[in-house]
């Protein structure tokens, strides 16, 4: 049976780039803030109202949530507990700043780390917002919160996620998938294997 996957901050982007989801066994929901990139469903992480609760089996959100401040990072973990089926989880990729204050602190600010679709990539892009998209006038990719596991881990257990495994994925990023039932920890690994293959 066809799986519903709700996109969130999808950008133009759609499931053909996302690892473990880009397949006929998802039907696909993008969801953004941002109309210009068409989403089925415009709205806000802190307000997913049109959003039907239960509805979602699975939600995928990458380099969202470091776009909210964080006082509202619980707001928009309950509405995305809110809209998943019981049996639901959350797959998370953002920025690890641990990782990338390290490289601050070695006065790299300005210094490219790795090379992305949208050019070099230095610390301040990853801290402050891409400079490129926000000097074309992009403000929704202006940063205003940042996570280490430790937090991104706690602020999900927080919200009700009952399992959650996660880690670095390469130097700069985080990666968590989450369940809202408790699940056996070989489970959860094989299933988070499909979403981030070691």
């Amino acid at each position: 049976m066809m799986k519903t996957l709700l996109h969130v901050g999808c950008n133009y982007k759609n499931k053909s780039h996302l690892e473990g989801f880009n397949n006929d066994n998802w039907k696909e929901i993008r969801f953004d803030i941002d109309e210009s990139v068409k989403p089925d469903i415009v709205g806000t992480l802190t307000d997913m109202k049109l959003v039907e609760t239960g509805s979602i089996d699975a939600l995928y959100s990458a380099f969202t949530i470091d776009l909210i401040y964080p006082h509202q990072v619980s707001t928009a973990l309950r509405e995305f507990y809110r809209v998943l089926k019981e049996d639901g989880m959350v797959v998370i990729k953002c920025p690890d700043l641990q990782s990338v204050c390290k490289a601050v602190a070695q006065d790299k600010l300005l210094e490219p780390l790795y090379d992305s679709p949208a050019g070099p990539i230095a610390p301040i892009d990853i801290i402050f917002g891409n400079r490129k998209s926000l000097e074309k006038g992009n403000e929704y990719m202006a940063k205003k919160g940042g996570f280490t596991y430790s937090v991104l881990n706690g602020v999900l257990y927080a919200a009700g996620f009952k399992s959650r495994i996660g880690g670095k994925k390469g130097n700069w990023e985080l990666w968590v998938v989450a369940f809202k039932q408790k699940k056996p920890d070989e489970e959860i690994k094989k299933i988070a294997s499909t979403f981030f293959p070691s």
